[in-house]
């Protein structure tokens, strides 16, 4: 174990988290998502839902400046009369850990899985709320 990394982070997701450039992607999925048969590299967290892993990985995780939104979402597809409370969590996440660039854009459901498809990693969780994938895009480290 090591000081500061938040314990929900697997050692296979830090490696990756360290070794993802400025402009990598990540995508956080839900249950629901085809990650295996999508992932480039795949890292399973089963066990947990996406807002404490979200929490922890912005801790240490910088988003991307220079695009106008480093957070995807996966729209719902029209006609779902599904809810997607959970986005209003991910803002609250997001926020706290970025007050300034924090802004969110959504993408269709299967042009989110062609740029899934792109994405550095693809960490499977199990998150039961429908639509709650996300993706977030690597910033630089300013220190």
């Amino acid at each position: 174990m090591l000081k500061g990394i938040p314990p929900i982070i697997p050692p296979e997701l830090l490696k990756i988290l360290m070794e993802m450039g400025h402009g990598d992607e990540i995508v956080i999925a839900d249950g629901n998502f085809p990650a295996a048969s999508i992932a480039q590299r795949l890292v399973r967290c089963d066990g947990h839902g996406i807002p404490e892993l979200l929490d922890a990985i912005l801790k240490f995780f910088p988003l991307d400046l220079y695009v106008d939104a480093p957070v995807a979402l996966m729209q719902v597809v029209p006609g779902d009369p599904v809810e997607t409370p959970i986005w209003d969590v991910y803002k609250e996440i997001v926020t706290k850990h970025e007050p300034k660039n924090n802004k969110f854009e959504n993408i269709e459901r299967f042009a989110f899985y062609e740029r899934a498809k792109k994405a550095y990693a693809v960490v499977a969780t199990g998150e039961k709320a429908l639509y709650a994938n996300i993706i977030l895009k690597k910033g630089v480290v300013v220190e």
